[in-house]
């Protein structure tokens, strides 16, 4: 049997036809399949690669960490050094009052980490999301997610969840002395990039503050340079949450999440019950290892401070009549066309074209673009070229 056969016959299948390309490499901002075509990636394995593919220094921490030692005991028991200085770095980058992080296998487990912990921490059950909110699929992250189509099927879920939209009044509203906290995207991703009104981002912040109400920043999708800014939330003047999440580059490609929170509230899980929260292969010191390297990339290379341009280079050339129009936070960017028919009309021609990209959960009329930040003005030209004839 081929490949593809045994990918369709043994591995499980999240959608009855997979795009099933074969990929045997990668490097930079190009995937490469069996029969050695080029696909300039055009969603970055969505938001994951930020730094680009297999980049030296990510493949170097890789490498060195191997030889030291992979796995040696379930989280939180060992001082193992990939994973304290990781959290170090990361702290340092953060405001002071983000200073714990619990590393997690992924941005749903930091969902669920960090509903224990805003539970735990106020005594209260209540949750608020958004519609169209997306946190991860396991059965809590579930339940705050905002969509209806995905959810039904799996209830009964988690009791407590009410969704409002994302910039309503209403949400600020509901917030009262029975809400444990309020979990939002910064930037809101499988919307189609929604971005917060400023004023209703900080009424948000003040109504959680005073009503002892925990705020849950989810900067999985938006994180790490990928709006233009380290975190999403820094493009919003003195707004900070009690919690944040963090997934998708946080692993520099390997499989890594984080919930952060303060020195103060974190300690909360380590009592009434001792290990309030454990994992096994959380903060596993490879990823650790990759994600350190990967955020140093980040930073060392400046990749951040070039996203604006990119962005502006990219809305620039993303003219056609069948647009109907661009939304973006730096290279976190949603073409909206006329019908979800259209986009995976276009995103099948994409394919021939040597492109590779996506669509949203929430906004299915409306083309994923998140390269790595690495993408060069030349591929931005080029992938527009190509993009506006597939349209």
């Amino acid at each position: 049997m081929t490949n593809r056969q045994l990918f369709q016959q043994h591995v499980a299948q999240t959608s009855p036809s997979p795009v099933g390309i074969e990929i045997v490499s990668a490097s930079g901002n190009y995937l490469i399949d069996a029969e050695g075509k080029r696909y300039l990636d055009l969603i970055g394995g969505i938001s994951v690669c930020n730094i680009g593919h297999s980049h030296p220094s990510v493949v170097a921490a890789i490498t060195r960490q191997a030889e030291s030692y992979l796995h040696v005991m379930v989280y939180g028991e060992v001082v193992q050094s990939p994973q304290v200085q990781y959290a170090a770095l990361l702290a340092a980058h953060l405001p002071a009052q983000l200073d714990c992080v619990y590393f997690t296998n992924s941005g749903a487990e930091a969902t669920e980490g960090a509903i224990k912990l805003a539970r735990r921490a106020t005594g209260r059950t209540d949750i608020i999301s958004c519609n169209k909110g997306y946190h991860g699929n396991t059965l809590g992250a579930l339940s705050v997610m905002g969509d209806e189509y995905w959810r039904n099927a799996f209830r009964p879920l988690m009791p407590g969840v009410w969704h409002y939209d994302f910039n309503s009044q209403e949400l600020i509203d509901a917030i009262n002395e029975h809400t444990a906290c309020v979990l939002i995207e910064t930037i809101q991703g499988e919307a189609g990039v929604i971005a917060p009104d400023p004023e209703w981002l900080a009424s948000l912040r003040r109504r959680c503050t005073e009503n002892g109400t925990l705020l849950i920043f989810d900067e999985i999708q938006c994180g790490f340079g990928r709006t233009g800014k380290l975190w999403g939330f820094e493009h919003y003047t003195n707004i900070v949450p009690d919690i944040v999440l963090l997934g998708k580059a946080l692993g520099g490609g390997m499989p890594m999440g984080a919930f952060v929170s303060s020195h103060a509230l974190m300690q909360l899980l380590t009592f009434n019950p001792v290990l309030g929260h454990i994992t096994t292969f959380g903060g596993h010191p490879l990823c650790c290892a990759a994600g350190m390297a990967a955020m140093h990339v980040l930073m060392d290379e400046h990749l951040v401070a070039g996203v604006a341009a990119k962005e502006a280079l990219f809305i620039s050339l993303l003219k056609h009549p069948e647009i109907r129009t661009v939304r973006s936070k730096g290279l976190l960017m949603a073409i909206e066309l006329s019908s979800a028919g259209k986009v995976s009309e276009t995103l099948r021609r994409c394919i021939t074209h040597g492109l590779f990209s996506d669509w949203f959960l929430f906004a299915p009329e409306c083309i994923r673009i998140a390269p790595p930040l690495t993408i060069t003005e030349d591929e931005i030209r080029h992938a527009c070229a190509q993009l506006l004839s597939c349209i």
